[in-house]
């Protein structure tokens, strides 16, 4: 059995990765990466991420304005986001959610737009990706009252909260996506409610250029490292790397439709 892996969150457009995009492409090839899903933080970066999908196919794109993003949105962003869905290389909508971390938006606008793409979404079919830093009680919150308005399809990117907050996403059908930190040594918690997760919900990223797994952490990420982040998964629930491959990857080509 060979690795086959989707590196569900990237940031391909990122200006570190400009400089040898296609080498970085290449590697994550040679580690088994068949698919990568780039990630837009703004109305501009969603049409750098669309640009990406159209000029290499392993590539698709998410459009979306991050919640750290969202108070520097021009008016017509949003509607700029809504044309930008129909692309047919767009697989979901975001990185949407909250961040009381950093203190770059009020959180009834980050809680205003965290809405409309959820709505975005309930109305197109295509999943939302979540952004929760610091805001776990209040992400679910909204997430729960949205569920009242239709059936959630989305993923908890780069998870790392704690076990109640797993259990509510679990009960609204969300998915989890786990990038680096499941390596990090001191993250022993995180790792236990990984295990906890049904392998039918879950999905491995890198967060490319961020969030670097053990051994590559303090590094420029590069979606050839989910390789990293994907044995470490593995090795919770006793699987080989394979086998983890074919069931995140069987499980990212359902949710976003690949």
């Amino acid at each position: 059995m060979t690795i086959a892996l989707i590196d569900t969150h990237a940031h391909l457009d990122e200006q570190s990765l400009e400089v040898d995009r296609a080498e970085v492409l290449q590697r994550a090839a040679q580690a088994g990466v068949v698919h990568i899903v780039t990630i837009g933080v703004t109305a501009d970066s969603s049409e750098s991420a669309i640009a990406l999908a159209e000029q290499f196919p392993q590539v698709s794109a998410v459009v979306g304005i991050h919640p750290n993003y969202c108070s520097q949105a021009a008016p017509d962003d949003f509607a700029r986001i809504e044309a930008l869905v129909s692309h047919p290389r767009v697989v979901g909508i975001g990185e949407t959610g909250l961040d009381k971390y950093w203190d770059f938006a009020p959180l009834d606008l980050q809680q205003d737009y965290f809405i409309r793409h959820i709505r975005l979404s309930q109305q197109t079919g295509k999943p939302f990706v979540v952004h929760c830093r610091d805001a776990e009680p209040e992400a679910a919150d909204v997430l729960e009252t949205m569920a009242q308005e239709g059936a959630l399809h989305g993923i908890m990117h780069s998870f790392c909260g704690n076990a109640e907050t797993a259990q509510r996403c679990l009960t609204l059908g969300m998915h989890f996506s786990f990038a680096g930190m499941l390596t990090y040594k001191k993250n022993e918690d995180l790792r236990a409610v990984a295990r906890s997760i049904p392998l039918d919900r879950v999905l491995v990223e890198t967060d490319s250029p961020y969030l670097a797994p053990v051994p590559m952490r303090g590094k420029r990420n590069e979606p050839a490292n989910v390789a990293h982040t994907a044995r470490c998964l593995a090795e919770l629930h006793n699987l080989t790397i394979e086998e983890i491959g074919e069931i995140t990857t069987t499980n990212a080509r359902r949710v976003f439709g690949l």
